[in-house]
């Protein structure tokens, strides 16, 4: 662990109460060369940990160590496909993922749940624990024997802070296609259901309320007629409608209901609430799911297409669905590109009304600034990174004692290729326009990140 140079606003600004640890999570870092190409979500999973106490800033990285690291390490080369690349091209038979003949590298997505961080991988893997302080190996996920170690479990798992239940989707080329499920505060699965789809999909989120779980059936999905050619090209249809489905957080394969919407894809959801007799659900609609490129800006190979957000044409959308009459109802909230949307946990599942979302790099899978959408008014705020300085998906840290929604900070993890580093930024969420109120530089230069979470020190094992 290093202890980091604090300078310009300096972390004093923060309060005294700044028992705020944060996880940034997980990026990719890829160990050896692709077989034939490299996609940038084949890296090899790393957590970067930033902890906040006592007006101090300390830092902790470490890769996760996936059954498919250690066998690469060990053979001094990849030896399965990657995204991009055909599954014939892997050296081994077995793997991991939907498609399967992947690497699981647990490279997608980090959360904490009963007192541990767990990193997960987005085609579905095993769950891979890590000590939320040192960041050491805690072995995988097993749940008591009940791990649904045939299909995994996929990234973007939910924890309700609540409650202390994390609920999780996996899905398959297989019938039924996709199984959701439930695991207590005590780490115990206590709930596991198959849910019927058409066909395969690629859900790839779900989102959760106080009473009802929400899984999705979107029409962006591998072409079965490939599939049986041992080929995973995944393809849009707008002549199928967009489906959520609301199930009962422990109900089973019959409570589903469906409803259909405009065709879209949704990669990430941003919250969801019971409002009366309905259902709410944020996330961001894709205007063009399936471009023909990354756009002029970005860089060329059809690969890139489905990486730049502002060539999906993403933007902040709500979903309406009433359990009593069936009617449904949707609308833009922003006409503003922006994407992985993160809100204060404490308002998950339930009413809210501020999302944080990043801006990207016209045709590039990079992040150049933050958008604050107040959901209820329309109002927007944003700060804009300068050229060359990229950040991570913020962690919201609510304000000990804080009474409002975005009494809180808002911070990320920066790469800034103009001068060769990378800072751990901090923001005010009720006034993310006036800029950063603290830094703190790395001791190195990191890769460019996505996803992250933030947890209060007494809900990690060993932080009292």
């Amino acid at each position: 662990m290093a202890d980091v140079e604090v300078y310009g606003k300096m972390l004093s600004t923060l309060p005294d109460d700044d028992d705020h640890p944060y996880r940034s999570g997980a990026w990719r870092h890829p160990l050896h060369p692709a077989i034939v190409r490299y996609h940038p979500f084949d890296g090899d999973g790393m957590i970067h940990k930033v902890s906040f106490r006592d007006g101090k800033v300390s830092y902790r990285n470490r890769f996760v160590r996936t059954d498919g690291l250690l066998a690469e390490q060990e053979a001094g080369r990849s030896l399965w496909a990657g995204l991009a690349e055909n599954p014939s091209a892997a050296l081994r038979q077995d793997g991991w993922g939907a498609r399967g003949r992947m690497k699981d590298a647990a490279s997608t997505d980090v959360i904490v749940h009963a007192g541990v961080a767990v990193a997960s991988f987005y085609q579905c893997g095993d769950l891979y624990r890590l000590d939320p302080l040192t960041l050491d190996d805690l072995g995988k996920c097993s749940w008591g024997g009940s791990f649904p170690s045939d299909l995994g479990v996929s990234a973007h798992t939910k924890v309700d802070g609540r409650t202390g239940e994390l609920l999780f989707f996996n899905y398959s080329t297989t019938a039924p296609y996709l199984h959701y499920g439930v695991v207590d505060a005590g780490n115990h699965l206590v709930h596991y259901v198959p849910i019927d789809l058409p066909g395969p999909r690629l859900p790839h989120d779900m989102a959760f309320t106080e009473h009802h779980a929400i899984l999705n059936d979107m029409p962006l999905f591998w072409e079965p007629d490939l599939i049986a050619r041992g080929l995973y090209a995944a393809r849009y249809h707008p002549e199928l409608p967009a489906r959520l489905g609301v199930i009962p957080r422990r109900g089973g394969p019959g409570d589903i209901r469906w409803f259909e919407f405009e065709p879209t894809y949704v990669l990430h959801w941003v919250n969801a609430f019971q409002d009366g007799d309905e259902v709410v659900v944020d996330g961001f609609f894709q205007g063009c799911p399936e471009p023909a490129a990354a756009g002029a800006g970005g860089p060329e190979g059809r690969m890139w297409r489905f990486l730049a957000q502002d060539a999906m044409q993403a933007r902040l959308h709500r979903w309406r669905m009433n359990l009593v009459t069936g009617a449904t109802s949707e609308q833009d909230l922003s006409e503003a590109c922006t994407e992985f949307g993160t809100i204060n946990s404490g308002f998950g599942g339930r009413p809210y009304r501020y999302t944080y979302a990043a801006t990207n790099e016209p045709g590039w899978f990079l992040f150049n600034g933050l958008v604050k959408h107040d959901t209820l008014t329309g109002r927007e705020e944003s700060y804009q990174f300068e050229p060359g300085v990229f950040c991570s998906e913020v962690g919201v840290a609510p304000r000990v004692g804080g009474a409002e929604e975005d009494d809180a900070y808002l911070v990320t993890l920066t790469v800034d290729m103009n001068r060769d580093l990378s800072e751990c930024v901090v923001f005010r969420a009720g006034d993310v326009g006036r800029g950063p109120i603290a830094r703190a530089q790395l001791p190195e230069r990191i890769a460019s990140g996505t996803h992250s979470c933030w947890a209060p020190g007494d809900s990690l094992r060993g932080w009292a």
